[in-house]
């Protein structure tokens, strides 16, 4: 466990997140933060965005991976879009992208890989890739 204060975890795991998935999209998250969301933030923030994505034990590009093979085996479509440009931005070729999503058909189902392969699509047409 991370013996680091709640501020130090919080910020940096706030600069993952930004560095992950984009500093626009984050700062438009954030700006929505009320008071019935902030705990939820905050637990992503600190636990998900710190704890877990700064573990020395894998790659950003590896749980980016990891990420677009699980967030398409529960279809979650705007989730699994998000990821695919953090995958980009951690490094991830749409070649790598394109074989979790093959791998996804196998051991998921063929809807959820043709999902998962629309939903790459449109995030390479909105990225330039």
């Amino acid at each position: 466990m991370d013996k680091r204060s709640y501020e130090e975890r919080y910020r940096d795991g706030l600069a993952t997140r930004r560095e992950v998935l984009g500093a626009e999209y984050v700062d438009r998250a954030m700006a929505g933060v009320d008071d019935f969301s902030r705990p939820l933030a905050e637990l992503l923030n600190t636990y998900c965005w710190n704890d877990v994505w700064n573990r020395p034990g894998l790659s950003r590009k590896t749980r980016s991976l990891l990420n677009l093979a699980m967030l398409s085996a529960l279809g979650r479509e705007h989730e699994l879009k998000l990821h695919i440009r953090g995958a980009l931005n951690n490094g991830a070729s749409k070649d790598e992208i394109r074989e979790v999503f093959l791998q996804v058909a196998v051991y998921c189902g063929v809807p959820a890989a043709v999902a998962s392969f629309r939903c790459a699509r449109e995030v390479f047409a909105e990225a330039g890739a």
